[in-house]
């Protein structure tokens, strides 16, 4: 794991030289080829170096991150072409990329407190650096004291964890099963707000609103799931009392669920749709880890990587509208059939892989989670039908208002989209639709 580290590190003098804003996505995409190559146990940690390593869940992620990342500076060529700061830009992605990769990694609990809360830096300042409106303080403030409101007893937690067991290393604590109510809700709950649970839910859409494209991929694709991660990970020490108490999160996931499903229908900015429909995919991804059972966990990570890389195309469909009309406005962004009939069909199929239609990796994932959440109790079947039913709805929405209808007579001229657009949504959509045949690898592991 190291080489990866230090190839990261290696890039960071190379975002200051000139025109060099291709060349760092370059070496993201052969980062990506190098790690994507690499040889990895299914069953255990394999790729030891230091306190890092990677079994198939870290796997699956860091891939996910450096996939994101790639992506990022290629959605981000405004930046470059205005010169808005484009080499402080790379900076802060390839640092936010080298955080990501380090909690992912590593083995040590303490540590990955530390990179977990260290990624939130680089996110702040991609909010408040370059967002639009100035409204993007106030959002940077909700996202910091949100999370770190929550992750001051999560590091409590961990300081008690280490005076009664002696060692930090993940891999080991699964000898132990703590019965202690604080504790538990101590670790648990930071992570259930970068997820983010309904009632701690928003700072999410603010940021959304107010951050950048590339803000807005990084925090639907990789900042959610790092909540998600840790739940999977630090369950593990905590299932004799969440056996007790789980079920408060299900329920409260479940109806947030469907709340905010009804929430999106409101919603006439599409970032902030967008935003919403996250938050309802990842209270099926909290319940589904709360059940504590194979299908769950299976679940849950495949739907982290399916929404990440749905949610993440999908905030690219509504920046590509956005240069071209200067609004997100649904009642601005009418009838853009006639105009860009090829990114219909990007639209159509970000929105299909939205509501879980087939072959996407979040059908797979939902149907997983529906397996645990209906084996656990019967009467959470209502919910999910609904939820269900609610998410194809604001899909369809969010497509057929912004590509029907009769367009705005203001705009004066419009270009059918570049080569680089295309081709960034197909780098979203392909492995979306195309991994669902390589599902099996992550079941084994669970």
């Amino acid at each position: 794991m190291m080489k990866f580290l230090m190839m990261m590190l290696f890039m960071m003098p190379l975002c200051f030289k000139k025109n060099m804003f291709w060349m760092v996505q370059f070496f993201f995409m052969i980062l990506m080829f190098m790690f994507m190559n690499m040889s990895i146990s299914v069953m255990n940690y394999s790729n030891l170096g230091y306190m890092f390593g990677c079994d198939i869940m870290s796997y699956g992620l860091i891939l996910l991150s450096i996939w994101i990342t790639f992506l990022m500076i290629m959605a981000s060529e405004m930046l470059n072409k205005n010169k808005i700061f484009s080499s402080f830009f790379l900076f802060n992605v390839v640092f936010m990329m080298l955080m990501l990769f380090l909690t992912f990694s590593t083995l040590n609990l303490f540590l990955f407190y530390l990179f977990f809360e260290a990624s939130l830096i680089p996110t702040l300042m991609l909010i408040i650096g370059w967002g639009y409106q100035p409204e993007r303080i106030q959002a940077g403030m909700y996202l910091l004291f949100y999370t770190l409101f929550a992750s001051l007893p999560l590091l409590m937690g961990i300081f008690f964890i280490y005076y009664e067991m002696n060692y930090m290393m993940m891999y080991m604590m699964k000898f132990y099963d703590y019965n202690l109510f604080f504790l538990y809700l101590s670790m648990i709950f930071a992570f259930l707000v970068k997820m983010p649970m309904y009632f701690v839910h928003l700072w999410l859409p603010k940021a959304h609103v107010e951050a950048p494209i590339s803000g807005s991929m990084i925090l639907a694709a990789i900042m959610l799931k790092l909540g998600g991660y840790g739940l999977l990970r630090i369950l593990m020490i905590l299932q004799k009392i969440n056996m007790k108490f789980g079920y408060i999160w299900i329920v409260i996931s479940l109806m947030g669920g469907f709340y905010i499903s009804l929430k999106c229908f409101c919603q006439s900015d599409m970032k902030s749709l967008i935003a919403y429909s996250s938050v309802a995919h990842m209270s099926l991804a909290i319940g589904g880890i709360m059940t504590m059972n194979n299908w769950g966990y299976f679940g849950s990570y495949i739907l982290m990587i399916g929404h990440g890389l749905c949610s993440s195309g999908m905030f690219c469909l509504s920046n590509i509208n956005y240069e071209r009309l200067n609004s997100r406005s649904m009642f601005l962004n009418k009838g853009l059939m006639n105009f860009m009939p090829s990114m219909s069909l990007w639209w159509f199929l970000m929105m299909s892989s939205n509501m879980s239609a087939p072959p996407s990796l979040n059908l797979v994932g939902e149907v997983s989670l529906m397996n645990s959440l209906i084996s656990w109790s019967w009467l959470s079947m209502v919910l999910l039908m609904l939820i269900s039913f609610f998410s194809a709805g604001y899909s369809l929405y969010l497509y057929s208002y912004t590509q029907h209808g009769k367009y705005n007579l203001m705009i004066y001229s419009f270009y059918m989209g570049m080569s680089r657009e295309y081709l960034m949504l197909m780098l979203h959509w392909l492995p979306l639709n195309i991994l669902v045949l390589k599902v099996d690898y992550s079941m084994i592991w669970f």
